[in-house]
């Protein structure tokens, strides 16, 4: 299976993954991935003073299903030479254990490169809890693959 070529992605196009609940033991395991042993991940009676409550998944984690919930879609098979990073990257609302998280990408633009083999895409990425609510907002630049001749 072929993904989609850069010429492939139109202006305006909307991709939506499938949904996947964050688990307590996501954000334990992503601590101890990480390092990142904040008490906002782990230390529910630290939380309950909070203005959370309970403990809260890290943003990189969040990003982190995301991107493995867009990849299921398998739009990027072959055909993605390079992630080039973000020009932003917000987290707007936390996520906690049991919630359900979905992502949602929008093409925003396309240049070609001084390469003619490839071209850059630009993308609005969004992941949503299950409330419909944005709790992350990015704008990504990937590298692609061009058709060949």
């Amino acid at each position: 299976m072929t993904g989609l070529y850069w010429e492939e992605w139109e202006i305006d196009a909307e991709f939506k993954s499938s949904g996947r609940t964050v688990t307590e033991a996501d954000i334990v395991m992503f601590a101890g991935l990480s390092g990142d042993y904040n008490p906002l991940h782990i230390d529910a009676e630290f939380c309950k003073q909070t203005q959370f409550g309970t403990r809260i998944a890290h943003g990189p984690l969040v990003y982190a299903i995301a991107a493995g919930l867009l990849f299921q879609l398998h739009l990027y098979d072959d055909t993605l030479i390079a992630f080039l990073g973000f020009d932003s990257l917000k987290f707007t609302k936390h996520v906690v254990a049991g919630d359900t998280i979905h992502a949602r990408i929008k093409v925003l633009e396309k240049r070609e490169t001084s390469r003619p083999d490839r071209g850059v895409m630009k993308r609005q990425l969004q992941v949503l809890n299950q409330r419909g609510e944005v709790v992350q907002d990015a704008v990504q630049a990937f590298l692609l693959k061009r058709k060949p001749a």
